[in-house]
């Protein structure tokens, strides 16, 4: 499959590769943007060489997809968002996405969420996108509600980070749930 490039009236969610380690790496060194993102801040751009060698990995295995965003305006990756644990014969993904902080609250993540869960049931053909959010990731949690997605409940110490347990929440959206959405 080769990999798909989405657009949006201000975004092109394109294939990250090498040449974009140093927006990955200056995104996930910083606490605030992965303090919810159940790792702990890169300290070394080999860390983002890692990541970025495992989304390719995982693409061409059928994994996962993860997109950088890139404003249409400047050509500048701000984040990154994807489809983790991708299950084709099962119909079923997690979402995940994050933002440089300069870029929080300009409608980005809606506007890619958006693009991606459209390409996920439209052209996938997924029954089912999931999410894993800490609770107190209120601005996600809000974001993922506004878009359809339905509080399946509380997964206790889910995700070990920071030397601690953290609980989250499971979120999911059904395509026909999606599909209802859209028809406005």
């Amino acid at each position: 499959m080769r990999f798909p490039i989405l657009e949006t009236k201000r975004l092109k969610l394109i294939e990250i590769t090498h040449q974009h380690l140093d927006s990955i790496f200056s995104i996930l060194s910083l606490e605030e943007v992965t303090k919810y993102y159940g790792t702990d801040p890169f300290i070394l751009p080999a860390e983002a060489t890692k990541l970025i060698d495992m989304y390719h990995k995982n693409f061409h295995e059928k994994r996962g997809i993860r997109w950088g965003i890139k404003l249409k305006e400047n050509q500048k990756i701000i984040g990154t968002i994807g489809l983790n644990a991708l299950q084709l014969n099962n119909k079923r993904a997690e979402i995940g996405y994050e933002l440089h902080p300069s870029y929080w609250r300009n409608g980005f993540a809606t506007e890619a969420l958006k693009e991606v869960l459209n390409f996920s049931f439209e052209q996938l053909d997924l029954h089912r996108v999931g999410a894993v959010v800490y609770p107190e990731n209120t601005v996600s949690l809000n974001l993922l509600k506004k878009l359809g997605f339905t509080n399946e409940g509380l997964l206790r110490d889910y995700i070990y980070q920071n030397k601690q347990s953290h609980d989250t929440y499971v979120l999911s959206l059904l395509k026909h749930e999606w599909e209802k959405s859209q028809v406005k």
